[in-house]
């Protein structure tokens, strides 16, 4: 059975990398992000877009929703920029976007969410899931996974390597904030497979396949 996904925020698809049987509409507002993801993901539709409004307008249009907002001012190293005011950096309000798309996620949505961001420096307004260095709000039960933190922890540097040899040749600058903006595609399977409670080989089971 094919799902039909709302991908947005969608960079260039570190969490959609891995999934299959999947009808996919990705949203980002940058074009030459949107590029990139077009020539990974060539059946999927990108669309370049205000991914916020977007899903206000079409949230009702699609069977599993992924959102990863903006995390800038959510995050802990950027907090501490702001105290030791580095680069002239000065405080910022935290962009509501984050719990504005949780709020409606689970008043309006009849389908499976996720909405994914950092560890924040505060206390999360809404309690999340943490897995993987990341907080998740959804209304499915992520699992955790000791193969995947295994796998992460001992091939991150793999990893790395991978998305800079996929990157390669691709005119794009701070290519090393897009790869760490990325979602571990291993940990957008899991979270996905979670959702529609997908039986699959471990990570280290299919590493040996």
């Amino acid at each position: 059975m094919t799902i039909k996904v709302l991908n947005l925020y969608a960079g260039i698809g570190g969490n959609r990398k891995l999934w299959k049987d999947v009808d996919v509409t990705a949203v980002e507002n940058n074009p030459k992000i949107a590029k990139i993801y077009q020539e990974f993901f060539p059946n999927d539709k990108i669309i370049v877009a205000d991914a916020h409004q977007f899903l206000l307008d079409h949230f009702k249009e699609f069977g599993f929703i992924w959102s990863s907002p903006p995390c800038q001012t959510h995050s802990r190293i950027n907090n501490l920029n702001y105290i030791k005011e580095e680069q002239g950096q000065k405080p910022k309000y935290l962009d509501q976007k984050l719990y504005q798309e949780i709020i409606l996620l689970q008043h309006w949505f009849k389908g499976k969410w996720v909405v994914e961001n950092v560890v924040s420096y505060y206390v999360p307004l809404i309690k999340p899931f943490r897995y993987d260095s990341h907080y998740f709000w959804s209304n499915f039960h992520i699992g955790d996974s000791k193969d995947t933190k295994r796998y992460i922890r001992e091939h991150l540097c793999d990893f790395n390597h991978l998305l800079d040899e996929d990157l390669k040749g691709l005119r794009i600058k701070n290519k090393e904030q897009v790869i760490n903006n990325m979602v571990n595609p291993k940990t957008g399977l899991h979270v996905f497979n979670c959702a529609f409670k997908i039986k699959q080989k471990t990570l280290l089971e299919a590493k040996k396949g």
